[in-house]
């Protein structure tokens, strides 16, 4: 397409790595054979994660960038200069209602806060949707994307891009294949520290020009704008009302490979045993412990998945199970070769340890020195996502998968407001049974004329 030619191989791989993506299994392959017709896309948002989605799905050539949408205008100037055919609106809303004849996807790449109100909006409208982790801000709103796209039938994918990766396929395939037997219990971890206890600060600023502050905020209620990055661009995730904390931005990320490879479905319990958070922001130092129905992978009729981030990590007992100090695959470390982010999945045959995002490893080393990992290869989340839209082949995380793995990820964001208590959970009914205070934090409340029908 004119408008979404691709940028160059050299180009295209850099932007990925500095936005932190997976970017070795982007193949130039995947665009040999690109679908006869056009898939006319649009997206919402224009910067950081938004702009690696935006050039990952242009790079295939059948896509064409119709439109983009951002809150903030400052933000969309390498999007006008790379696709200068592409119609930039700052407000979602009248993108699509101007817009939605000449489109067929979008992708949803902005704040938390904001998921659900455009991914259903979007799909209400027919649209296939890429949407970013989490997939959404609340348990109900999970659930109402998850059904409508079933019901409807649309071609749905979470930008959990390392699903796709070799890493975690092999991760996957280890577990399912019984290489360490049948799973007792998982530990999950992410030194990440998105929180920040505290009251927001006195206003010292307005809005820069270009930025509408009133539409950054769309269905939450009203405040004052914060400078200094405490909201836009860099902190929103710190704060209860646009981000879920550490565990909603990278447990969906680092659940996936255990609940593909457990074939997990709703939680029974959580309980924290960190920090609450505050009135305003998230805490730190997450300790929150999952408690799911056994499966066929699994050693008895439940099995434990503990979640750690911050300084937070497994118990000693647990990390001596993995001696990994003279690691060589672990692209991020500490305390001595530890990785940062990753899970540690003990079976009554061994132990996996999968790094966020590394070669998996096996223990005791000495049985398993001369095991062989699955020769598995690398995929491309964005092209299968937009090939998919196009009616060839099938995506890996659509909201089936997506939703259900965020639900599980997101009962944390409840369970962290009721320290040191075990909140029994009711799927079917999407409400706790036990503690029914804790239900007021299932589903939220919109702004007035931020309302989505079925929302």
């Amino acid at each position: 397409m004119k408008n979404c030619s691709s940028p160059d191989r050299r180009s295209f791989l850099k932007l990925l790595g500095t936005a932190g993506l997976v970017a070795p299994f982007i193949s130039r392959h995947a665009l040999a054979a690109p679908p006869s017709r056009v898939l006319r896309h649009a997206s919402f948002g224009t910067a950081n994660m938004a702009l690696a989605d935006i050039k990952a799905i242009c790079f295939n050539e059948f896509v064409q960038l119709v439109a983009v949408a951002d809150v903030d205008l400052n933000q969309a100037a390498e999007v006008k200069a790379r696709f200068p055919e592409a119609r930039i609106y700052q407000d979602w809303r009248e993108l699509l209602d101007k817009e939605h004849k000449n489109l067929d996807s979008v992708n949803v790449s902005t704040p938390d806060h904001t998921h659900a109100p455009m991914a259903l909006a979007a799909m209400q409208l027919g649209k296939h949707v890429y949407c970013q982790k989490p997939l959404t801000h609340s348990l109900h709103e999970t659930r109402v994307l998850t059904e409508y796209a079933r019901q409807h039938r649309l071609v749905t994918q979470m930008g959990i891009q390392v699903h796709s990766h070799k890493f975690y396929r092999q991760g996957v395939a280890l577990i399912q294949s019984g290489a360490i037997g049948q799973v007792k219990e998982v530990h999950l971890w992410c030194s990440k520290k998105w929180g920040d206890l505290g009251a927001p600060p006195a206003p010292t600023a307005t809005p820069p020009a270009g930025f509408n502050w009133d539409l950054w905020l769309a269905g939450c209620a009203d405040r004052p704008y914060v400078g200094n990055n405490y909201y836009h661009t860099l902190n929103w995730r710190k704060r209860l009302d646009f981000g879920t904390g550490t565990f909603g931005d990278m447990g969906c990320h680092i659940y996936d490979p255990v609940f593909e490879a457990l074939e997990l479905t709703a939680p029974i319990s959580v309980r924290s045993e960190g920090p609450a958070p505050d009135r305003w922001n998230w805490a730190v130092n997450a300790k929150i412990r999952y408690v799911f129905p056994g499966t066929r992978y699994t050693e008895g009729k439940t099995v434990a998945l503990t979640w750690y981030d911050g300084d937070q990590l497994p118990p000693a007992d647990i990390r001596a199970l993995v001696p990994v100090e003279q690691d060589a695959n672990a692209k991020k470390k500490r305390q001595g070769g530890f990785p940062s982010s990753g899970s540690i999945v003990i079976g009554t045959k061994g132990v996996m340890l999968l790094p966020h995002y590394a070669t998996p490893r096996l223990f005791p080393v000495a049985q398993f020195k001369d095991f062989a990992l699955p020769p598995v290869v690398s995929a491309d989340h964005w092209t299968q996502w937009a090939k998919a839209c196009t009616g060839e082949g099938k995506t890996t995380t659509n909201f089936d998968y997506s939703g259900p793995l965020t639900e599980a990820v997101l009962l944390g964001s409840v369970a962290v407001r009721f320290p040191q208590t075990t909140l029994e959970w009711n799927s079917g009914k999407l409400a706790f049974d036990n503690v029914k205070e804790a239900n007021a934090f299932v589903r939220r409340t919109y702004r007035k004329g931020w309302e989505v029908t079925g929302l």
